[in-house]
């Protein structure tokens, strides 16, 4: 493969978890158990949180170093700005969360599925951001990112895509859209994930030496996405020890396909 396709292929890989996540909604009677649903949460806030540590802040250290730059400086910046950030887009952007009636963001006349739609897509544009700029790492040559890390963190993006899927797709469902129209709400949740990717290969592209900072900016937006949302989420009433295991889970899946793959 050459480079354009490994990019291609690893931009779409995390939609195609989204996409067959989404699908479930074809297979599954009902609304999810409450103890799946928690445990597929703390499994999707490990594999961001260890992608996070393993696939992004780490090698903004590394490629910081490498380049004769105090090594912290990026990685602490970009976390903080990409934390910054996704508060930022979280106080403007519409949105509810599974387990809330309540709204976030500015008021809206926005409806209900709209505004769940809405919540699971701002969580994608970190994910999308965090495999366009590992792509990047990859195609500017770098020492610190290979073709295999590259993808072991599309494939775990994609991993943790396919519950998430899943659980926005099975609500909508069940507050009374037809399965085809709840399948394309999932399904357009995960396409701000593979244009978000293409946008921040394009700004890398430009500006080579920001290359830690973003990778960094990621991992600070995935970061607010897990403390804000999903853990919480997570734990959120009775049987909280099952998302707990479900972080140990993800991070660990995460963890070992970072580390055998990178």
């Amino acid at each position: 493969m050459n480079d354009i396709t490994k990019v291609l292929v690893g931009i779409f890989i995390p939609l195609l978890g989204t996409t067959m996540g989404a699908a479930m909604v074809f297979f599954m009677k009902g609304e999810m158990k409450l103890q799946i649903q928690k445990a597929l949460l703390g499994f999707a806030s490990g594999v961001m949180i260890a992608a996070s540590v393993w696939s992004l802040l780490i090698p903004a250290i590394d490629m910081a170093e490498a380049n004769g730059n105090i090594a912290w400086i990026p990685a602490a910046v970009g976390f903080l700005i990409g934390i910054g950030f996704l508060l930022l887009l979280d106080t403007i952007i519409p949105h509810l969360h599974l387990d809330s009636d309540s709204p976030e963001g500015r008021p809206s006349k926005l409806g209900k599925s709209f505004m769940l739609v809405l919540a699971v897509t701002l969580h994608n544009i970190p994910e999308g951001m965090a495999v366009g700029v590992v792509l990047a790492g990859m195609i500017s040559g770098s020492d610190i990112i290979s073709v295999a890390g590259a993808f072991a963190l599309a494939i775990g993006i994609a991993i943790q895509n396919f519950p998430e899927g899943a659980i926005i797709s099975m609500p909508l469902v069940s507050s009374g859209l037809s399965k085809k129209k709840a399948f394309k709400y999932g399904f357009l949740s995960g396409i701000v994930e593979p244009v978000g990717a293409v946008v921040t290969i394009l700004l890398t592209s430009l500006v080579t030496p920001i290359l830690p900072y973003i990778l960094s900016f990621a991992a600070g937006a995935m970061i607010y996405v897990v403390v804000e949302e999903l853990i919480p989420e997570a734990q959120a009433g009775e049987h909280s020890n099952i998302g707990t295991i479900g972080v140990a889970f993800g991070f660990a899946l995460m963890m070992i396909l970072d580390v055998a793959l990178g």
